[in-house]
């Protein structure tokens, strides 16, 4: 007897098929003067209550080759207290599951690689996302289009950009406040959570010297374990002016999360709890949130990103899309706020740039005025450079074909 599937997959072919997948564990650390501003507030420079260090990116870098030459690049970031799923991980998920799916495979055939993904394996969205970002960039690359044209076409030329203030004294996250505001930026995602006292005088601060004209989210980083007391903290500096406040309680709290929604005027944003499509829209229904948080590879990259995307927008909400990537996921993110621009509503926040020591991209995005400029070329318009990779990789690279 045929195999049905078997026959959809051979006969819907879109041009060549992918024959091998390539992944490099790395390791890039931050900045001397990063690691040294976090030391100063605790280590993280963020309130999550976890005791992992966090000196730099975690990385798996993705190639994915096909029959007449070209590749295409994806790229994973993962930490313990947030991911829950290490480089290892991640790797021997695509080894020993993911990668038979999409070897053979077309890569404009990402709604079939997806399903075939999400029917025999469960979850596991880190090392989807991974492949499925790999197959717009070969998309690219094969057509000679840009990436951004698989997402709808871009809308704009330069994607607005939000700074991520860390957490510290009152007076030292305004003073890189105006660092970054005289750089150009007038979106600031301000680390919060140290205490209710502190974050009012940070942000009554920070509108003094700013002004009401500057756009202001604040991220809490689970540091609250009790709704009522994240309520009271967010609504102690809602008369400053939020966005939106982002993970006031712990992840997985989804209960408490609509708690404080319900009772707060500022939008939610949960990043700890947004691992799936079910996960947004299950915070969507339970009225948890008011703005879909995205990162390159969650909910399952791009084209899990396109749906959260469109039932965002059916059900009212915004989105942001937000991390400190390297180079590879950064262009990604570009390309995709670049596309659906309007259905966003929020300043895009990217900062592996500043953060972090090399891209591993030959040639920089261009970041001036707090924005960045769309790179241009095939696919996600950028090159990686190998000489980085080889020095921050962590192991050797796992070759499946």
């Amino acid at each position: 007897m045929v195999n049905p599937l078997k026959s959809i997959v051979t006969d819907h072919q879109k041009g060549p098929v992918i024959t091998g997948i390539k992944l490099t564990p790395v390791f890039v650390p931050f900045h001397s003067h990063v690691r040294e501003i976090m030391e100063a507030s605790g280590g993280l420079g963020m309130a999550i209550p976890a005791e992992e260090p966090w000196p730099g990116v975690d990385a798996v870098i993705c190639e994915l080759t096909s029959e007449d030459g070209s590749s295409g690049l994806g790229e994973a970031l993962v930490w313990l207290p947030e991911t829950g799923v290490s480089m290892a991980q991640v790797i021997d998920a695509v080894q020993c599951c993911l990668g038979k799916y999409v070897l053979g495979q077309s890569p404009f055939n990402v709604e079939l690689i997806r399903h075939r993904m999400d029917i025999n394996i469960a979850r596991s969205e880190v090392a989807k996302g991974l492949l499925d970002m790999a197959c717009y960039d070969l998309m690219g690359r094969i057509s000679g289009r840009s990436a951004s044209d698989f997402m709808g076409g871009r809308v704009l030329e330069k994607v607005p950009l939000a700074a991520l203030i860390p957490l510290a004294d009152p007076e030292k996250m305004v003073e890189l406040a105006v660092f970054f505001h005289d750089e150009g930026y007038t979106s600031f995602r301000l680390k919060l959570g140290r205490s209710i006292d502190d974050d009012v005088k940070t942000m009554a601060l920070m509108r003094k010297t700013l002004g009401p004209e500057i756009r202001i989210r604040v991220d809490y980083n689970q540091a609250y374990n009790r709704a009522a007391t994240a309520i009271r903290a967010i609504k102690a500096i809602e008369p400053y002016g939020l966005d939106y406040a982002e993970q006031p309680v712990r992840n997985g709290d989804y209960l408490g999360m609509a708690a404080v929604q319900k009772r707060v005027d500022a939008p939610l944003m949960a990043h700890e709890d947004c691992f799936s499509l079910t996960d947004i829209a299950t915070l969507i229904e339970l009225q948890a949130i008011g703005v879909v948080g995205l990162n390159p590879e969650r909910p399952g990259g791009v084209t899990a990103a396109l749906r959260a995307l469109d039932y965002a927008e059916m059900r009212g909400l915004g989105a942001v899309l937000h991390s400190q990537p390297l180079g590879i996921a950064s262009a990604m993110l570009i390309h995709l706020a670049a596309a659906r621009h309007y259905q966003l509503g929020h300043a895009t926040e990217l900062f592996g740039q500043v953060m972090i020591e090399d891209d591993l991209i030959t040639e920089p995005i261009d970041y001036s005025g707090g924005s960045a400029g769309i790179p241009e070329g095939p696919g996600w318009g950028i090159t990686l450079d190998r000489d980085a990779l080889d020095k921050y990789a962590t192991g050797p690279a796992a070759v499946i074909r």
